[in-house]
């Protein structure tokens, strides 16, 4: 789509002011055209929210533009992707979440959030337990890598400043379920 079709399709979906929520893949990827449409959508009182891996800089995303990053924990294989430099351009507005397969991720993202000064620092800290990659069928639980309980419980006796996400599409849908 051209950049006027993207904004045809989000006033037509909704009108400003409305919510736009820009989430991927990693959406930074697309940063030279991603930029202009996040100041075009707060220039027209759009509320913005940009879903992000954090493995990009955001410096570049314009004051206004709610960010949800994604730090990735040890156990996504990913977990050497976060830039650190990205710390500097959260705002009391933005969160910053975790999501977690076993007590390792949760160590890992407790420490972190600790060690960084995260819930003084941003709206919320959130830990969501991951789900299966083959998960499909039921929607429940028994999907997460990680029991919602158990991590519920590490976080109460630990007392974490962050709250327990769930991945609340997964309940919704079949887990499998792509685009929703």
């Amino acid at each position: 789509m051209t950049s006027q079709e993207i904004w045809d399709e989000i006033q037509r979906l909704s009108p400003a002011p409305g919510l736009v929520e820009i989430t991927g893949g990693e959406p930074m990827l697309q940063e030279r055209e991603l930029v202009p449409l996040l100041q075009r959508l707060l220039d027209a009182d759009y509320r913005v929210l940009l879903e992000t891996s954090g493995e990009r800089p955001l410096a570049g995303v314009p004051t206004g533009v709610i960010k949800i990053v994604d730090v990735k924990c040890p156990e996504s294989g990913e977990g050497d992707t976060f830039d650190l430099g990205n710390l500097k351009w959260l705002n009391p507005l933005d969160e910053i979440k975790f999501v977690l397969s076993g007590r390792k991720d949760y160590e890992f993202a407790r420490d972190f959030s600790a060690q960084q000064r995260l819930a003084e620092r941003v709206n919320a800290v959130l830990f969501s337990p991951a789900f299966r990659k083959d998960a499909t069928g039921a929607r429940d639980s028994s999907h997460c890598l990680l029991d919602p309980q158990e991590l519920a419980e590490w976080m109460l006796a630990d007392h974490v400043p962050a709250r327990l996400g769930l991945q609340l599409h997964k309940f919704i849908w079949d887990p499998a379920v792509k685009g929703v």
